[in-house]
């Protein structure tokens, strides 16, 4: 085998397991939003990649070799963290903890667009263009999924400014959860520490 069809297969062997892992990890931060447009974006990319794990598949069956079974480490570290920002979303606002989860995913994202941009160029190297266009397929979802989480993050951003300097506004109208205190009333945080 070729210097680049192992690497190739090397990089494609690493995606193949990223996006598995992210499949079990998506589901988390699906229940861990708070704005419903962002679990609904978390929702609809768990949907994504499923089908970016179908397209690595393929992938190797147009390069005719097995992924191997090696843990992408880098996606790990990635989902630990994003685990960490769960947890640690539990002692903020929800509009900080949303925001906290888009900069865990959008580091994910990041990873992903990386990496199917480059196994796309060494596929385009080695000749292999219907494992090219695969890849190029799924890097335009990589690339729409952190544009949406963008646009998603923009209005939280501005919101939380808003509350910060004490505006009574709320820019989405209402869609977002509310938080409980313990004792099960609603308010923000301010109120509920204010009380």
């Amino acid at each position: 085998m070729s210097q680049l069809r192992e690497l190739l297969t090397k990089e494609l062997s690493d995606l193949l397991d990223a996006e598995t892992q992210l499949i079990q990890a998506l589901p988390k931060m699906a229940d861990a939003a708070n704005h419903p447009k962002l679990r609904e974006a978390f929702q609809k990319h768990l949907v994504q990649t499923e089908s970016h794990v179908e397209r690595l598949r393929t992938a190797f069956q147009v390069l005719g070799e097995q992924p191997a079974t090696e843990p992408c480490k880098a996606m790990q570290g990635l989902i630990e963290e994003g685990q960490k920002t769960i947890q640690e979303g539990g002692n903020l606002e929800p509009l900080a903890a949303d925001l906290a989860l888009i900069a865990a995913a959008q580091k994910v994202e990041h990873y992903e667009i990386a990496s199917y941009g480059t196994a796309r160029g060494l596929a385009r190297q080695i000749g292999l263009r219907d494992c090219a266009r695969l890849l190029s397929h799924t890097l335009g979802e990589e690339e729409s999924a952190d544009f949406l989480l963008t646009a998603i993050s923009d209005p939280l951003i501005q919101q939380l400014v808003l509350d910060d300097l004490g505006a009574n506004t709320n820019l989405d109208k209402g869609d977002r959860k509310a938080p409980v205190s313990s004792s099960g009333q609603k308010g923000s945080k301010r109120e509920r520490d204010a009380a």
